[in-house]
């Protein structure tokens, strides 16, 4: 056990870098150690689900039969860019996609109180040529890309993550969203750039969501694929390769939902009832937050939110956002 407890002090040593800021690729590599790609998953795992239309971070712990139960949902202080994921640095999004999170990338002494990090970009999004990097979960309530949750929220997830570390937990997953994908959510967002790639990830989403079990994540053909193992045993999946032939293990419930899902969708766009999708100026807050940012300003937001008083980050947007676009000008036509 000491051995265990004296490697994982050296790596929240060299984890110690503050929350949004850039990190080299070098330092990176030394943070993640090849013993990343063996999951050790006991009683008292946990996994983390990020929300960004709804600002929220879930917080799940697996119990004895091997499924996970909801702990607590937290409300996210402040998030930043708009819905859909991060290509390139500097472009102050959020990511999204399906991340493990290693104690290496855990830091204790970060600027904003607690914070880890979330490996952006992950094989996917590297063999897709996305860049930027040190994107984290933090404290306080300001956001360049990261997911910001207040020091109180941030040190109650950190200590969750580091109980199931001494348990044994090799690494964590947090799969991000860009809202909770229900078929209301997925018919209101259909016009969007970027419903293809949403439609990937609510096949992550929807194991998940129905059996409570982690789903396996893996890529190739510039996609996420999930349980899924190439039939001929040493065919590789690689994220910028064309996918081999796959066995796909979907329980019987997640297939009905998603067929049941599908029903629901064609019918909301056929009656014209799917809705409109939000807009934003930069990213969110969760409603609990927007209401003290309005009613008593910014400044006494920060105090509330972080014990250095960091100050939120572009406050105005947040009291806007999100917000419905103007519908688009019709052109008279003759």
């Amino acid at each position: 056990m000491l051995p265990r407890r004296l490697a994982l002090a050296a790596l929240l040593a060299l984890g110690s870098l503050s929350g949004c800021v850039s990190m080299t690729e070098d330092t990176y590599d030394k943070l993640v150690p090849a013993a990343a790609s063996m999951k050790v998953r006991p009683q008292g795992s946990i996994l983390v689900r990020i929300f960004k239309e709804e600002s929220e971070l879930e917080v799940w712990k697996r119990g004895a039969d091997g499924r996970y139960a909801l702990l607590k949902t937290h409300p996210m202080c402040r998030w930043s860019g708009k819905l859909g994921p991060k290509k390139a640095l500097g472009d102050r999004q959020a990511p999204e996609g399906f991340y493990r999170v290693t104690p290496a990338l855990m830091n204790p002494n970060s600027k904003y109180h607690r914070s880890f990090n979330l490996g952006y970009p992950n094989p996917l999004e590297a063999a897709l040529g996305y860049s930027g990097d040190a994107l984290m979960v933090h404290g306080a309530c300001s956001s360049a890309g990261c997911f910001a949750m207040t020091d109180k929220g941030v040190e109650e997830v950190f200590d969750e993550a580091m109980r199931a570390f001494g348990l044994g937990q090799s690494d964590f997953q947090v799969q991000a969203y860009p809202f909770r994908m229900t078929a209301e959510q997925m018919a209101r967002h259909r016009s969007d750039p970027n419903y293809a790639f949403w439609k990937n990830l609510k096949l992550g989403y929807d194991i998940f969501d129905v059996t409570r079990r982690e789903p396996e994540v893996a890529a190739c053909g510039g996609r996420y694929v999930f349980d899924a193992k190439p039939v001929v045993a040493s065919a590789e999946l690689k994220p910028d390769a064309a996918c081999p032939a796959l066995r796909t293990n979907t329980a019987p419930e997640v297939a009905e939902r998603r067929a049941k899902d599908e029903v629901k969708l064609r019918a909301l766009l056929e009656s014209g009832q799917a809705g409109s999708e939000l807009a934003y100026q930069d990213g969110g807050m969760h409603p609990q937050f927007r209401e003290i940012l309005g009613r008593l300003g910014a400044d006494a937001l920060a105090k509330t939110t972080s014990a250095d008083a960091v100050q939120i980050s572009r406050p105005d947007a947040a009291l806007a956002d999100p917000y419905s676009p103007p519908a688009p000008t019709q052109t008279a036509t003759r």
